[in-house]
């Protein structure tokens, strides 16, 4: 029999496997929202066969004694498990499903870290339950016109996948790209990402006078935590923000900009003394089409922002936007290592992997109040047209959310998806609980709308 091929961990696979907890899952979870309905038979060979074309996610943590150096991810010629299932319809289908992929990783000792479950009949986004653990917000009516147009997926026939993604061995976008190719070999059509979008070239800026990030920032407040372990989750569609023709900032930096003054007012109103913020924010250059490298490809940088540029006057907008665009700039334009140089130097592997983890940990709590505030993921356009055929339809909608672990308790990912921006808030339930998620919704919603100016 062949030995599999194994592959060493990567440096940010190890530093996540190092610090797993059972209470709180590293997953990531995938939502996909279609108009129509998917034959089963026809689902599952389609997704083995993009699980094929894209060999490097069929693996597996391979054993180990001890004494080894390093983790090895030991790939497999087919999957070990049935990737796809199809839970029981019914009412609470999409609740349910959703609190699966917050409460159950995949396991990492099967292959392939992934699972994908369809749920049928779910009817309307909007038409799900909110329950303590999970919910999803049908926005009010009002401001943007968009809310009141109808959607074709507005009916029964709607299905709804959830990709649920152990982030130990994967990220989000690179599934994305696995689930592309499904569309493609299931619906006939092609696929292929669009161009990204073209924006004049300008040299990067030069780094601002802005806090060291030595000195410790603001923590997300505690709210109204629940006595049960694990992630909530908010789920919500909300216009895309205006931004006039030849803006010099973009949608992202709108986003940050709405995700800083979201904390700071959240902050203030629970009587926290101001203190910087700082906000992790993934950066992904890798293509988008079939050459895509499969795995964890982004790297993170940290956004400043200083107590005082938090509390300008609606007039001053204009110019935290453009603050903004400069630093994010800068930021993307630096090259260093997917988790800084330090992560490098913990994971080489010169010592047993048992020993390195135990030294991980120990330094990720001693490290936890110099952790970032929070993590803003915007995927962004959602590159594919995901178009699984005439039945099935085109994806009208899709979420993601990030894990949202101690110390940070919330992430905030946002995509766009036929002209409409979809936001999922995720939280620690030792920090927050529904209630406190609604009301940051709210609070996101708002500040959302301020950066809406002229330039």
């Amino acid at each position: 029999m062949t030995t599999p091929a194994r592959i060493p961990f990567p440096v940010v696979d190890e530093v996540s496997r190092h610090c797993l907890q059972e209470e709180e899952p590293e997953t990531v979870h995938i939502e996909v929202h279609l108009p129509g309905r998917l034959d089963r038979s026809r689902l599952r060979k389609a997704f083995l066969e993009a699980l094929n074309r894209h060999p490097r996610i069929l693996m597996r943590e391979a054993p180990r004694g001890w004494y080894r150096r390093r983790y090895e991810w030991e790939l497999t010629a087919e999957p070990d498990v049935e990737v796809v299932s199809f839970p029981r319809p019914g009412r609470d289908a999409l609740r349910d499903a959703r609190t699966r992929a917050l409460e159950q990783a995949p396991a990492l000792s099967l292959s392939p870290p992934i699972r994908l479950e369809v749920v049928e009949g779910a009817g309307p986004a909007e038409g799900s339950e909110a329950s303590d653990t999970v919910g999803l917000h049908r926005p009010p009516q009002g401001r943007g016109e968009l809310r009141d147009q109808p959607s074709p997926a507005r009916t029964r026939d709607s299905t709804v996948l959830f990709l649920t993604i152990n982030h130990t061995a994967l990220d989000g976008p690179a599934c994305l790209r696995i689930l592309a190719t499904a569309a493609e070999i299931y619906g006939g059509r092609d696929n292929s990402p669009a161009a990204p979008p073209t924006r004049p070239q300008e040299p990067p800026a030069p780094p601002e006078g802005t806090h060291s990030n030595w000195a410790r920032p603001a923590r997300v407040a505690p709210g109204t935590p629940e006595h049960t372990p694990g992630n909530g989750l908010l789920v919500t569609e909300l216009p895309l923000p205006h931004r006039p023709k030849g803006s010099p900032y973009t949608v992202n930096d709108q986003l940050m900009v709405t995700t800083a003054l979201t904390i700071a007012h959240w902050n203030r109103e629970h009587g926290q003394s101001p203190r910087p913020l700082r906000i992790t924010m993934p950066v992904d250059d890798r293509p988008r089409d079939m050459t895509m490298p499969i795995g964890n490809g982004t790297r993170l940088v940290e956004v400043p922002f200083s107590p005082g540029e938090l509390r300008q006057a609606p007039q001053d907008m204009p110019d935290l936007l453009r603050r903004t665009a400069r630093r994010t700039r800068a930021l993307k334009s630096l090259s260093r290592p997917q988790l800084g140089h330090g992560a490098g130097l913990l994971t080489a592997p010169v010592t047993p992997v048992a020993w390195r983890a135990a030294l991980t940990r120990g330094l990720r709590r001693a490290a936890a109040p110099w952790t970032s505030t929070t993590l803003l993921s915007n995927i962004g356009r959602i590159p594919y047209p995901l178009d699984f055929g005439e039945e099935a339809g085109r994806a009208h909608a899709v979420w993601f959310s990030a894990p949202a672990r101690m110390p940070r308790g919330l992430t905030v990912t946002t995509a766009s998806t036929a002209g409409r921006l979809h936001l999922a808030l995720r939280w620690s339930r030792s920090l927050l609980g529904h209630g406190d998620g609604a009301h940051l919704r709210d609070l996101f919603e708002h500040y959302l709308h301020t950066t809406e100016v002229a330039p």
